[in-house]
């Protein structure tokens, strides 16, 4: 049987005690109609409508030799005092048959006891309390449901202290002894004791019980202390616990006040519960009366929209604002601002076009993710696995994130890192902020920052300018709807400035781990926390304010090699290619070789943007052939016909070559060498001409210059002039010989401070006659003393000269130590030497050295100890 065995549901409890005051009002209705009232008085837990005298109970007196030994019933969760009536539902099979041999054989006489332990199946001493209560079994009746269940509706007769259990046949019998409480107190007191327990009876049944006015009148008419307390016991909510010391212990005073003590704080709570009450009903009907003029207010604004086409519908707008405003997850701060625009908003007519305003700063509020964030993934294998997928090499990249990763993973809460990618267009800085996004598990966002020149679009405008909105962080953030995402600013080197302000000093606020978690929007005006976003740049060149460069970490992207591009190809761009073009497998194939002649012959570029086109471009050419053929349906298995791409069929869906693979001349020649220069796209080769001839010893130089450049070729001439004897050239010559110095590519603006080493060579070439190697390139710029000087850029300078076919290259002394970063398959393709001074330089560019006229004047400077390499 379950906890529910002694527990009777209130409904059926009541149907009960009504069935059995309908049988008794039938038999003592027979004997007299004058003791109808007193009959009507009932103990039962849940109802006063059983009849049965208080005296009738106790002037039943069992035989001694009879109540010493019973039947025991174990009671879960109920307490039977003496005098009182209760109704139970019987389950366990112990206590079934203690009822049914108590019937049988002990004149309906039951000894009820209840458990300690409610949840415990099995009765034993130990799990019993101690003192219980003789019954009498008044009547029993089969369950409804339940055919191992009866109804037993019993009445207390007195007080007994259990002795001891005896085990008979699956049911327990118990030895006892009547223990009567005596009152130890006069009728006066017992008199105004019993009109104080019976007041706040009629407290407590008036606030609690159902059928409290029954149960009052029934308590009134209680002459007896001692009943009035179990009387009250029985229908108050205390514990099990205190309910059995009523019977366990003797002292009757302790019991009236245990009793007392508890109505008295039933009715404090009740008090409390009612002045509650009382406030919500108050709060109801001042929300009614609210609803009332709500509703003819909206009544009005009908008639009113009707009149005015309309321009009064906005109550659907402002309660749907009102409903996001409360569910919004907003801080403390913000509530408090967003309440009090939007009661602005609520008083304000909707026409006017301040409530526009008050409504959209609302909005943007609401919009703006101030704690939703997207769970950060710190899977490291995934990541990496993520980043090899979407990109080909970019090593440190990937280290770096990986690296920010495995911080994470230990450090609960760590602000997002600011990392800025520069590098030449297409080597893959936007893709690869998507793939870190991706890797991450982040929402990507993209801000382009190329062409803004307006503080504005960082901060936001003031709300006092029409049309104010905020900037673009928190757009985009409101976008992404999330305050964690990674936010990719694109083009940050492209930024201007103007009288409307700067806005790489805005993004100095915006990049600073030490400030961005206060971040302040100009619109909203409110701090806003951007500590979690993880920031990155794209640029193509370092130029950069100083301030904004210091606030990120830097990583550059130079560029790939041919191999590198052609892995790229074909993992990613062919793959892409043929998807994006509608082709189907087996219908195109794109060789190797033929990746190899597109990158040489037809692409000069660091990145792969060309690349890309070129492969769409061969793509494009097949789909077309297809559908000439097949129509416009894409042909099915068997119909398809392989296309194969290699080296001997390019031209026909590329064309002619634009690029010849090598730019180094086949035959030596005079005046004439290869530069390395950097730009924003990358490594370039820089042819540098020069040309002696006949006239008044003028130095002119064209093709695009900068100044830093045109101080170069003068220097070169000074360093060549001051040299002349060892190299050969008299003093008369020079003063009578023109030298024009030309770069190639007029249209192009060429400046910068590395052809030092290069414009002298090709000076001393042009005056002396001596021609210069085809094979080599070089870079560094020269001192009037000869000596080479540290350049940047090396390792794009390296990619350009291995795409364009040099075999060695000449790079200063000083930049041996950048050789670490330079990939092994470009290494492996030229020969790099290091050099000091001009005069290395020109032992292994010119194809002979001059014959010097005399013993050099010029000391030449022989303080480095540097080890060269050749």
């Amino acid at each position: 049987m379950s906890n529910n065995e002694n527990n009777l549901k209130k409904d059926d409890l009541e149907q009960e005690i009504v069935d059995q005051e309908n049988s008794d009002k039938d038999n003592i209705e027979q004997e007299s109609a004058e003791k109808k009232d007193t009959q009507q008085e009932t103990t039962n837990p849940e109802s006063a409508d059983f009849e049965h005298s208080a005296e009738s109970i106790k002037d039943a007196e069992p035989d001694n030799d009879i109540d010493s030994y019973l039947p025991l019933l174990a009671l879960r969760d109920v307490v039977v005092y003496p005098h009182m009536q209760i109704a139970l539902f019987v389950g366990r099979a112990p206590s079934v048959k203690a009822v049914e041999l108590a019937q049988a054989e002990y004149g309906d006489k039951v000894l009820v006891v209840a458990q300690k332990d409610s949840l415990t199946e099995d009765i034993d001493q130990d799990n019993l309390y101690q003192y219980g209560t003789v019954c009498r079994i008044v009547s029993t009746m089969p369950h409804d449901s339940d055919e191992n269940c009866i109804k037993v509706l019993i009445e207390g007769q007195y007080r007994a202290r259990v002795d001891t259990l005896e085990n008979h046949d699956e049911l327990l019998m118990a030895s006892f002894e009547r223990a009567d409480i005596s009152v130890a107190m006069d009728d006066s007191q017992q008199k105004n004791t019993m009109k104080a327990l019976t007041s706040l009876f009629e407290s407590y049944a008036d606030a609690r019980l159902r059928n409290a006015r029954e149960l009052t009148r029934v308590a009134k008419r209680i002459d007896d202390l001692l009943e009035l307390v179990y009387f009250v016991s029985t229908r108050v909510s205390m514990d099990l616990d205190v309910k059995q010391s009523f019977l366990e212990n003797d002292d009757l005073k302790t019991h009236i006040n245990t009793l007392t003590e508890y109505l008295v704080k039933q009715s404090a709570e009740q008090n409390i519960e009612q002045d509650i009450q009382d406030a919500v009903r108050q709060q109801m009907e001042d929300n009614q009366r609210e609803y009332f003029l709500n509703e003819k207010m909206k009544a009005i604004k009908n008639e009113l929209s009707d009149m005015s086409d309309g321009a009064f519908d906005n109550d659907d707008d402002v309660g749907e604002l009102e409903q996001r405003l409360e569910n919004a997850d907003l801080p403390d701060d913000v509530r408090k601002k967003a309440e009090q625009e939007f009661k602005k908003l609520k008083m304000m007519p909707p026409a006017s076009s301040e409530s526009s305003v008050v409504r959209n700063y609302i909005e943007w509020i609401l919009d703006t993710p101030w704690n939703a964030t997207t769970k950060v993934s710190i899977n490291l294998e995934k990541a990496k696995t993520t980043l090899d997928e979407d990109h080909y090499g970019l090593q440190d990249v990937k280290d770096r994130i990986l690296e920010y990763l495995a911080v994470q993973s230990r450090v609960k809460k760590l602000r997002g890192p600011i990392l800025c990618l520069v590098g030449p267009p297409g080597v893959g800085k936007t893709s690869l902020g998507e793939s870190i996004a991706r890797a991450t598990g982040r929402k990507f966002v993209r801000m382009a920052l190329g062409g803004v020149r307006d503080e504005a679009e960082i901060r936001g405008h003031r709300r006092t300018y029409i049309g104010a909105m905020p900037g673009k962080i928190v757009q985009s953030l409101a976008k992404a709807e999330v305050k964690n995402p990674l936010f990719l600013l694109d083009e940050v080197d492209k930024m201007a400035q103007d009288f409307r302000g700067d806005p790489a000093s805005a993004l100095l606020e915006v990049l600073d781990p030490s400030q961005n978690d206060k971040f302040n929007d100009h619109y909203l005006d409110m701090d806003l926390d951007l500590s979690q976003v993880m920031f990155i740049c794209t640029a193509n060149s370092m130029d950069i304010p100083p301030a904004l460069l210091d606030r990120m970490e830097v990583i550059r992207l130079p560029g790939y090699t041919e191999e590198e591009k052609v892995n790229i190809a074909h993992k990613y761009l062919v793959p892409k290619a043929i998807k994006q073009n509608g082709l189907k497998e087996g219908e195109i194939e794109i060789v190797e070789a033929a990746l190899h002649s597109i990158v040489r012959s037809y692409t000069r570029e660091a990145g792969v943007r060309n690349l890309e086109r070129e492969v769409n471009k061969i793509c494009r050419k097949i789909v077309r052939g297809s559908v000439e053929s097949h129509g416009a349906r894409a042909p099915k298995k068997d119909e398809r016909k392989l296309v194969t791409v290699d080296e001997t069929n390019i031209d026909d869906y590329l064309g002619v070559h634009q690029y010849d693979y090598g730019l180094a001349e086949e035959e030596p020649e005079v005046g004439r060498i290869t530069g390395l220069a950097w730009t924003q796209v990358g490594g370039e080769l820089l042819t540098i001409e020069a040309v002696a001839m006949k006239g008044k010893g003028e130095l002119t130089f064209t093709g695009s210059l900068g100044d830093v450049m045109k101080e170069s070729i003068r220097a070169a001439m000074s360093v060549v002039r001051a040299r002349g004897d060892s190299l050969g050239i008299d003093y008369e010559t020079v003063k009578t010989t023109d030298i024009h110095v030309h770069m190639p590519e007029g249209a192009t603006p060429k400046d910068g401070p590395s052809a030092g080493g290069a414009l002298t060579t090709a000076l001393v070439s042009a005056l002396t006659g001596i021609a210069i190697r085809p094979d080599i390139a070089m870079t560094g710029e020269i001192t009037l003393r000869g000596k080479i000087l540290r350049i940047g850029g090396l390792k794009e300078k390296l990619l350009a000269a291995h795409r364009g076919g040099i075999k060695h290259v000449l790079i200063p002394a000083s930049n041996e130590r950048d050789l670490v970063d330079i990939p092994d398959n470009v290494k492996a393709g030229l020969t790099i030497q290091p050099v000091a001074t001009i005069d290395e330089i020109l032992k292994v560019a010119l194809v002979s050295m001059p014959q010097p006229l005399k013993p050099a004047k010029v000391t030449v400077d022989t303080t480095s100890k540097k080890t060269l390499h050749s």
